[in-house]
Parts: structure tokens; sequence; C-alpha cells
């Protein structure tokens, strides 16, 4: 995942709205939102490379999702950052207990965010600062920094996402996440991959040959334990390749 925003309000009728999209090489193969047949208590799309996922939910209520931290510098990794979201999703530590496994091997991956929750929590860690932090009430975003760093996309959409909260619909938050737009050079962070690649990534959307928005997911969670999921994917040039929806 390249971009989450998110609202955390646990005593709503809605406590969890999440858009978020994961932007990867198209050349990596993966497959769309569906039920794990090896872990049935898991919905996530998943990474065919290495078996990971980039955000799901499971039958008992969890929610994970992470997103990498952009850093041209820092060495290769051993292990594959999805491998993180699915060991929550199938497992059952608490949150805490989990982060703190976590952090004694966060040495393994490359940089990334984790956001892990359950119906009562939700909990965000950053694998360069390495103190978890539970969430309090709020409305955030998540790119390749550290948390609510205001990156022009992050700060856009979770504009948006404060505009539809009276009413969250899942299409509403997927038209948040196909904004392809991108951010005069002028507000541009530098993370060291140059001006031009900085300039295609600061978009919500981003669509180009071999790199992009590979899935956009909107997941609302409702009090009662239901949610409701719907997943597009792209492929190249960011054309639309199909759509899930799933309601549990």
């Amino acid at each position: 995942m390249c971009l989450i925003v998110f609202a955390w309000r646990p005593d709503h009728a809605q406590p969890l709205v999440v858009a978020a999209n994961r932007d990867e090489f198209y050349a990596r193969p993966s497959l769309p939102l569906a039920r794990w047949l090896d872990a049935p208590q898991v919905y996530a799309g998943r990474d065919q490379e290495a078996g990971g996922t980039w955000l799901g939910v499971n039958a008992d209520g969890r929610f994970a999702a992470l997103t990498n931290i952009r850093d041209p510098h820092q060495p290769p990794a051993r292990k594959s950052r999805g491998e993180l979201v699915a060991r929550f999703l199938n497992g059952s530590f608490s949150i805490e207990e989990y982060l703190a496994d976590v952090n004694g091997r966060s040495i393994e991956y490359a940089g990334f965010n984790l956001l892990l929750g359950t119906r009562e929590e939700l909990w965000h860690y950053n694998a360069n600062d390495t103190t978890p932090t539970q969430l309090k009430p709020g409305l955030y975003g998540l790119s390749n920094a550290g948390l609510d760093t205001p990156w022009p996309k992050l700060l856009k959409a979770r504009a948006a996402l404060s505009e539809v909260l009276g009413d969250p619909r899942p299409e509403a938050l997927l038209d948040i996440l196909s904004d392809p737009h991108t951010a005069p050079f002028a507000d541009l962070p530098d993370t060291g991959v140059g001006l031009a690649t900085e300039s295609l990534l600061s978009s919500v959307f981003i669509a180009s040959p071999s790199y992009g928005t590979r899935a956009s997911t909107a997941l609302i969670v409702h009090a009662d334990g239901r949610r409701h999921m719907v997943e597009r994917s792209f492929g190249p040039h960011g054309g639309r390749l199909g759509e899930v929806e799933l309601h549990f």
C-alpha cells in the first residue's frame, strides 16, 4: 500500500472507514480480494510472489494494512513485508503482543508502516520509529513516510474523506482514490528518487507503463461487526481489470 486514509471513531455506527491504494510494479503477480482457501478466516488480496498481502480483514473483526517507507538507500530486505499483515490476520496474538514481536524482527524487512486493528482498538507502527501508538479517534492519512506526514496527495485524500464521512459509501471512497492529478513541483517531498519520479508518485492514483496503482480498496466496518469491502484492480497505464465486492 502506498496511500491509506481512514477514519477511526470507535463509538460511531461505522467505527472504521478506509480508502486505500496499493501501488506496485504491474509485473508482480497478485490475486484480487477474496477469501483465502488456505486461511478461510482471511479476506484479502494476495501477493503471489511472496504469499502475503497489503490490506485485509478476518472473520473475527481484525484489520491490517501496510505501506512501505520510501528510502532508496535502505539495504535489501530478507523478508516480504506482506507477511506482517497476513500473520496478524491469521493469528490470535493481541495487537500489543504482535507488535512486540514485530519490533524485535523489524530489521528483517525493508521500511514499513503497519496498521493493526480489532473491533475495540487501532494501532500504528512505524519501523523507523519502533514505538507503537494506539490511535485516538480521528481522521488519519498514511503514505510512504510517517503517519500524517503532509505530502500533497495525503492531504488531498484525507480532506476528501472528511467530506463523505457523513454517509460513507464505497463508490465515494473509490472516487477519492481515482484522482490522477500530480502535485506542483514546488510542493513535492524530496525522498531521494528524483524530481520526475517524485512527480509521478505524487498523485493519489498512479498510472505509468510499468508501475502504478494496482488496487483501490474501500472498507466500511459497522459497529455490529458487518463489513462492506470493495476492491478495484488495475493494470498498466491505469487500465481497469475488475472489481470485487464482499459483504460479510
